[in-house]
């Protein structure tokens, strides 16, 4: 707004890191509870929940109905406070939203697959393992300097797949 005449009281104080780090703080909590709470009682009413296998352990029948897919809350929590008060123009904040995002998706998927099957098997170890192996790869070679980087990774016989990942353009 400020680059465009428009003058705010306390708009000033958005230049600060530190205020949108409080702000961005206390929105997550505040998504957390709200949502949090709505969508625990929307999966108790609908009872998508966890399978439990009987393997004779004490408790274990305890995790029986508890509802599942509660990380997209925690993913309500971290993006929506980032998307408004962060700098998307930071490659590091698109890396975080883009893993983030990754990373919420083999939940999804794990969550789903335990759900559709009505059993206590989602993604394998090694399925979810590998998909982690990708993020990793596609959002961890990054210089700081601003300059990309290329690698290659190896893609059957006889080829290899190129990625490249650059960074923030220095002034």
């Amino acid at each position: 707004m400020r680059q465009i005449g428009i003058k705010v009281p306390g708009g000033a104080l958005f230049q600060f890191i530190t205020f949108r780090v409080l702000l961005a703080v206390l929105f997550s909590l505040v998504i957390t509870m709200i949502f949090g709470k709505k969508l625990i009682n929307y999966l108790l009413k609908k009872q998508v929940g966890e399978t439990v296998r009987d393997l004779g352990l004490v408790g274990e029948q305890q995790k029986k109905g508890t509802p599942t897919m509660g990380g997209f809350i925690i993913i309500l929590g971290i993006l929506i406070p980032t998307l408004l008060l962060a700098n998307l123009d930071k490659a590091y904040i698109r890396l975080m939203i883009f893993a983030t995002l990754w990373l919420g998706m083999i939940g999804f998927i794990d969550d789903f697959r335990k759900l559709a099957k009505k059993r206590n098997l989602g993604l394998t170890a090694r399925e979810k393992f590998s998909a982690q192996i990708v993020v990793a790869l596609l959002a961890g070679p990054r210089r700081s300097r601003g300059e990309g980087q290329d690698f290659r990774l190896p893609a059957g016989r006889r080829g290899a797949v190129l990625l490249r990942a650059t960074g923030d353009r220095q002034p």
